[in-house]
């Protein structure tokens, strides 16, 4: 199946929008096509500031109104808690929430922009989207991350090459309970990382420590400006730790 024959038997949805790669090239194609896709960015404590700030870049790009839904993800207790099916439970709450704004606005078909490439056997959430009813045309599709990313890259999307990029939840160990602070300060600290000219990496909590996992290519440079990076991200983590494995 093609994009067009998808959205030509589903000419109205409601698509669950993060601004990433994958749900802007969705985006972009149903608007295209002519299709009545309405884009929602479901707004937790697990997405940092940037992520709202793409989402509502590239809907300006494609001239879509974007339309957002406050969700504390915090208040439920299976998300709260961090299990190891925490996604299971995130992805239901927040496809939940996005479900009821959409049947009152009058969209019936909910969709979203897993791609081909991910491995439904490990992503606990990808059960949930199944329960829920979700479709994923990309995937079912057959078009994989690389191939988003050339079609968003000749579309002039300026997502095409935009890192993956998981939730701060990810950053947790798991059975470590979630809270708006450490959350907040992860946050806060890979912002400061990123202001270095450092991309790609992730800002991990371990034992209340901040455990920095960079690109190899990036350790280096890492290592010669140690003090710049524990000036930057000291006040939100102490110690701040560098990961030699990397990412």
């Amino acid at each position: 199946m093609e994009l067009r024959e998808f959205f030509a038997q589903a000419p109205k949805a409601a698509l669950g929008f993060s601004g990433g790669v994958d749900s802007a090239y969705l985006l972009h194609e149903a608007h295209k096509l002519g299709a009545q896709a309405q884009p929602y960015f479901v707004k937790t404590a697990f997405q940092p500031a940037f992520e709202l700030e793409d989402a509502q870049r590239l809907c300006n790009q494609l001239g879509v109104d974007l339309k957002v839904i406050e969700l504390d993800i915090l208040s439920v207790p299976s998300v709260r808690e961090n299990p190891k099916d925490r996604c299971y439970f995130c992805k239901g709450a927040l496809f939940g929430a996005l479900r009821q704004r959409a049947l009152e606005d009058g969209y019936t078909l909910l969709i979203d922009g897993t791609n081909a490439s991910d491995d439904a056997g490990d992503r606990p959430g990808m059960r949930a989207l199944k329960e829920l009813s979700v479709r994923s045309p990309l995937r079912e599709c057959g078009l994989t991350k690389d191939e988003v990313r050339r079609r968003s890259k000749e579309a002039g999307l300026f997502t095409w090459d935009k890192p993956a990029y998981a939730c701060l939840a990810t950053r947790v160990p798991t059975g470590q309970g979630l809270d708006e602070d450490t959350l907040g300060r992860i946050e806060r600290a890979e912002d400061a990382l990123f202001a270095l000219g450092f991309t790609d990496f992730r800002v991990r909590v371990f034992h209340g420590a901040g455990r920095l996992q960079l690109p190899v290519s990036q350790m280096e440079e890492a290592l010669r400006r140690r003090e710049e990076i524990q000036k930057a991200v000291g006040p939100y983590f102490a110690p701040v730790l560098l990961d030699l494995q990397g990412r």
